[in-house]
C-alpha cells in the first residue's frame, strides 16, 4: 500500500531511495492514511455537491412547469432583466443549497456553509499538522540512522584495527615461545655437554657467584 502511494504521489518520477524498515514503513504508512483520508473527504463533499445540484435542477424544472401551468409565465416572457433576476436567484440557491428561495433560507443557508468551512479547515489544519509532524518524525528518523550507519562503520574500521594489533602481538607471542623453547634446548643441550666433558659444578658460574660471595 506505501509503495503504490509513493508512486501515484510521484507519478512519472521515480520514486527517491529511503531505508526500508519498520520505522519507515509506519511513518509512511501515517502518511498514507491522512492523504487518503483527506482524499474521501473530498470525494465525498464533491458527490454530495453533485446529487444536491441534481435535486435542485429538478426542484427548478419543476417550479418552472408550474409557473407555466399555472401562471403562464415562461421565460421567454420575462424580461431581459427579469431573466437575469431569475438566474441570479437559482444560481444562488443551488449554491447555497436550500429548499426554496426566501430569506429566511438564505440567511440559514451561508450559516451552515460558513459554520461547514470552518469545520473543514479545522480539518485541514490538523491534518496538515499531523503531516509535518510524519515529516518531522521521518526526517529526524533518517538522520539518526545516518549516524548509527556512521558510527557503525567507526567501530567496525576501529575493530579491524585492533585486530590486526591482535594478531601482531599473538604473533609476536608465539616468536617468544618458540624462541624460549630453542633457547632451552640449547641449554640442555649445553650443559649435557660440559657434564659429559667432566667440568666441575663448582667452576659454573652460579658456583663462582656463591663463592665470591
Amino acid at each position: 500500500q506505501v509503495t503504490l502511494w509513493l508512486r501515484k504521489i510521484h507519478g512519472d518520477q521515480p520514486v527517491p531511495q529511503y531505508e526500508v524498515n519498520a520505522r519507515t514503513v509506519d511513518i509512511l504508512y501515517e502518511l498514507v492514511e491522512c492523504n487518503e483520508a483527506k482524499d474521501r473527504d473530498v470525494s465525498l463533499l464533491i458527490e454530495d455537491m453533485k446529487e444536491k445540484a441534481a435535486e435542485y435542477e429538478a426542484e427548478a424544472n419543476y417550479l418552472q412547469g408550474l409557473l407555466t401551468e399555472i401562471l403562464e409565465l415562461s421565460l421567454s416572457s420575462l424580461s431581459s432583466e427579469g431573466t437575469s433576476y431569475l438566474n441570479a436567484l437559482v444560481n444562488s440557491a443551488m449554491t447555497l443549497e436550500t429548499n426554496d428561495t426566501s430569506l429566511t433560507s438564505f440567511f440559514c443557508a451561508i450559516d451552515d456553509m460558513t459554520s461547514e468551512l470552518y469545520t473543514t479547515e479545522s480539518k485541514n489544519r490538523e491534518m496538515e499538522l499531523a503531516l509535518s509532524n510524519s515529516r518531522k518524525k521521518l526526517t529526524t528518523m533518517l538522520t539518526l540512522e545516518k549516524q548509527a550507519e556512521e558510527d557503525l562503520k567507526k567501530t567496525e574500521e576501529h575493530l579491524e584495527i585492533e585486530k590486526t594489533k591482535a594478531d601482531s602481538r599473538s604473533q609476536n607471542l608465539q616468536y617468544l615461545k618458540d624462541k624460549s623453547e630453542d633457547l632451552k634446548i640449547r641449554i640442555n643441550v649445553a650443559e649435557e655437554q660440559l657434564a659429559a666433558m667432566g667440568l666441575d659444578e663448582l667452576l659454573t658460574h652460579e658456583s663462582l657467584v656463591s663463592l665470591s660471595e
